[in-house]
């Protein structure tokens, strides 16, 4: 981890960039790939996945009693883990249900919005070294909440063919059953355009690696996605109050991802940053994912601020995937934050709990993308629709404003289209 001391603002933009490695060599990669699953569909899976994944699959779609036997593998520990993280997460996204809304804007002029879900949703949930089983939830459970009823899961197979056993049982216990052993940019593809026995997605969610996040955002022309969530970040922002061991562990948690993941540590204690740096030497070399978090930890970064503000402006800057707040009074320092994903308060919210079970949602927005754009939500599984209806008395008191405007902007149709009813 390199650490830099009261960088000046000037070079703040050169600290925040993201590793881009290869990003134009992927790009290619994936475009073929999409192109392909296009024209060829079923069988383009079929090869594909024999040739990157090293699986010679037989069929797609998993059979339930598949999916039933492959679920038999899970622990009753992690089924009863699996249970509290669903209530959690579903409480948390039940409340963020909103009600229709229907307004008199004046007399005789009724709009009203109503809430449906989307039909057709496609999960994406990433496989490679670490099957994130969980994911299957924070997606899951907002799309039944929703009331999704196409629900599709895609996921790489395993080398011996199959799933994990957790990513079934947490797709059984949702009542998720059509499930798509195919993984990458090829399942993308899939969602986008379909295929013979793939019914197109009308919108794409999930995150994933470097060619699954390209995918998405090649294809997002076509269909909707939820967000290009790509490589995992973590901010922490900490003084003299925290525990260093704490950070240590938190920063390491984000960097076992993969190298592409990023952390950073921010403080305004020389004291802090010095300990945190040895004590996450230390439990590195206990990692069984050592190497990944030793690439992740090669782009990541140490800074030291004169005061906790501008670390804060340097974390808005970024806008972190993750932002942990170890400070005094972090429910305070906490109005200071514009832009992150998800936020962690105290020295006691470690982002595992995000990650897994205190009910918020891990699908969140990387790259700098928080600035703009949110994680998921109830509402990513959901779409608008706006009403409105007017009476005759309604029109004949809005069709001056309605004429005058379409007469500013020489759509006379549009005024006549008025006229003629009164």
């Amino acid at each position: 981890m390199k650490v830099f001391e009261n960088p000046s603002p000037e070079i703040w933009p050169q600290l925040i960039l993201r590793a881009q490695a290869f990003e134009g060599e992927i790009s290619a990669k994936v475009s073929e790939i999409l192109q392909r699953v296009k024209r060829e569909g079923d069988e383009a899976l079929f090869d594909l996945t024999e040739k990157l994944d090293g699986v010679k699959l037989t069929k797609l779609f998993l059979g339930n009693e598949e999916i039933e036997e492959y679920a038999k593998g899970v622990s009753e520990e992690v089924k009863e883990a699996i249970g509290t993280a669903i209530s959690n997460i579903g409480k948390f996204h039940l409340a963020q249900r909103t009600s229709n809304i229907e307004v008199e804007t004046m007399p005789g002029v009724k709009c009203s919005i109503r809430n449906l879900p989307i039909e057709k949703a496609g999960l994406y949930i990433p496989g490679g070294s670490a099957p994130l089983f969980s994911t299957v939830l924070m997606l899951g459970v907002p799309a039944k909440l929703a009331g999704c009823s196409d629900i599709i899961l895609f996921t790489p197979p395993l080398k011996g063919g199959g799933i994990p056993a957790p990513v079934a049982y947490a797709a059984l216990t949702l009542g998720i059953t059509s499930i798509v052993t195919v993984g990458g940019a090829q399942a993308i593809a899939a969602m986008a355009y379909g295929t013979a026995s793939i019914r197109k997605r009308d919108k794409i969610f999930g995150p994933g690696n470097r060619y699954v996040t390209i995918a998405k955002e090649l294809v997002s022309r076509e269909v909707a996605i939820d967000m290009p969530a790509g490589p995992s970040e973590l901010m922490v922002i900490a003084d003299s109050s925290c525990n260093p061991a704490f950070v240590a562990a938190d920063l390491l948690s984000q960097a076992e991802h993969g190298a592409d993941s990023q952390v950073f540590l921010l403080s305004d204690s020389r004291e802090v940053i010095e300990n945190v740096t040895k004590i996450t030497a230390t439990l590195m070399e206990r990692l069984p994912r050592k190497s990944q978090a030793e690439g992740a930890m090669e782009n990541s970064r140490a800074i030291l601020f004169d005061n906790l503000n501008q670390a804060f402006e340097f974390s808005n800057l970024y806008a972190p995937e993750h932002l942990i707040i170890s400070t005094r009074e972090p429910w305070q320092k906490a109005s200071l934050v514009k832009a992150a994903g998800s936020v962690f308060i105290g020295n006691y919210s470690p982002e595992s709990a995000g990650d897994y079970a205190s009910g918020t949602n891990h699908t969140l927005p990387t790259g700098g993308r928080a600035r703009s754009c949110s994680g998921i939500t109830l509402d990513s599984f959901m779409h608008k629709i706006t009403f409105q209806e007017l009476t005759a008395k309604g029109l004949q008191s809005l069709s001056e404003t309605i004429c005058t405007m379409a007469r500013e902007e020489s759509l006379f149709a549009h005024e006549y289209a008025v006229k003629v009813r009164i």
